[in-house]
C-alpha cells in the first residue's frame, strides 16, 4: 500500500470518544499498513458548540458531520471517522462511507447512582436524553417518569447526572465501553424496551468518492456483516425522509446470509408507535430497508412523521 498512500490524515470530532474512534482507527490502519503514517486532525463541530439547543430544533445530528467534510474537501484530511448513528442518511454528492467496522453493542444503557432500572425510579422522576427516538419509547413504557433533553458529551452527561440534575440518564453502550465507563452501566435495554438508533454501535469511514486509493486503503477495515446490517438500517431513515431528527429505531441482524430487521417510528411522547419485522436477503439490505420503511408507512409512520413537521 505505501504505492498508494504514505500519510493519511484522520478528521475527528474533539470528544474523548471521538478521539477514542479515530485512534481506534488510527491504530488498525498502521497495523494493516506497515510504513503507513496516520495523524490526526481534530475540529470543532456546530453539534459540539451549540449545547443549549434541542438537536432535533438545530438541524441535527448532522451538525457533527459537516466540518469534518469540509476537511475533506479542501484537502486538510483524507478521512474522517463517524460513529453511524451520526451520519445522515443520505451523503453529500462527492462523498463515500468507504469502510463499516464491526458493531460494538448496539444497546442503550440504563446509567443511575441510584436505582436498578426504571422500574425502581419513583414516579416524576428526571430522566435524561438527548434523544426523540429514546424518550418517545422510554416515555411509552414509564409514563410517569419526566424525560428530560440531555446535551454533551458523554462525561459531560454522567457529570450532570452525579451532580444531581437527572435521576437517570440513557447513553449508548458502545460509547461507554469504549470509554472504559462500563462500571457506570446499571443494565443494558433489551431491543423489546428500547430499539437502538439506525447504525448504533458501528464506525464509519468517509472520504472523497473520487479518491479510489483512500478507499482502496480503507476497505480492508470493512466488516461485511455490520455493513449490511447498517445499510439496511439507514435506508429505513433514507425512505421514510432521511432526517436524523424523527424519533426512528431500526436494528438488523445477519445469520446464515439473511438479515432480520426491526424498526419503529413513534411520537416524542410515546402515544403513536408505528412498527415492522422483516426478513431479507443480505446481498440486498437497501431492498429489505424499503421493505419495512413501507410496512411503518401502512402502520401510521408517515400520519406521526406529518405531525412532527414544522
Amino acid at each position: 500500500m505505501a504505492e498508494l498512500r504514505r500519510e493519511l490524515r484522520i478528521a475527528t470530532r474533539r470528544s474523548r470518544l471521538a478521539l477514542w474512534q479515530a485512534e481506534h482507527v488510527k491504530a488498525r490502519l498502521e497495523a494493516l499498513h506497515p510504513g503507513l503514517r496516520v495523524s490526526l486532525v481534530p475540529l470543532s463541530t456546530r453539534g459540539d458548540e451549540l449545547l443549549d439547543a434541542s438537536l432535533a430544533k438545530i438541524g441535527g445530528k448532522g451538525l457533527f458531520v459537516k466540518e469534518l467534510e469540509a476537511a475533506l474537501a479542501e484537502n486538510r484530511a483524507e478521512i474522517a471517522v463517524h460513529s453511524m448513528k451520526d451520519v445522515p442518511a443520505e451523503l453529500p454528492p462527492g462523498y463515500a462511507l468507504a469502510a463499516i467496522l464491526a458493531r460494538e453493542d448496539p444497546r442503550d444503557a440504563f446509567v443511575s447512582p441510584h436505582h436498578e432500572n426504571f422500574a425502581a425510579l419513583p414516579a416524576g422522576s428526571v430522566v435524561g436524553t438527548s434523544s426523540l427516538r429514546r424518550q418517545a419509547q422510554v416515555a411509552a413504557r414509564y409514563p410517569a417518569l419526566e424525560i428530560r433533553p440531555l446535551r454533551g458529551n458523554v462525561d459531560t452527561r454522567i457529570a450532570k447526572l452525579d451532580r444531581g440534575e437527572y435521576a437517570a440518564i440513557v447513553l449508548a453502550a458502545a460509547g461507554l465501553r469504549r470509554l472504559g465507563l462500563e462500571a457506570r452501566i446499571r443494565g443494558y435495554l433489551s431491543m423489546d424496551e428500547c430499539l437502538p438508533a439506525a447504525g448504533q454501535g458501528a464506525l464509519g469511514i468517509e472520504c472523497l468518492a473520487a479518491r479510489a486509493d483512500t478507499v482502496a486503503l480503507v476497505g480492508a477495515l470493512r466488516d461485511a456483516g455490520t455493513e449490511a446490517c447498517v445499510r439496511a438500517e439507514r435506508e429505513v431513515n433514507r425512505a421514510l425522509g432521511g432526517s436524523c431528527t424523527i424519533p426512528l429505531a431500526a436494528f438488523a441482524e445477519a445469520r446464515d446470509g439473511r438479515l432480520r430487521m426491526r424498526a419503529l417510528v413513534a411520537s416524542p411522547d410515546g402515544k403513536r408507535i408505528a412498527r415492522a419485522e422483516h426478513d431479507g436477503d443480505a446481498r440486498h439490505p437497501e431492498e429489505l430497508g424499503q421493505r419495512v420503511a413501507a410496512t411503518l408507512r401502512e402502520r401510521g409512520a408517515a400520519e406521526i412523521l406529518a405531525a412532527l413537521a414544522p
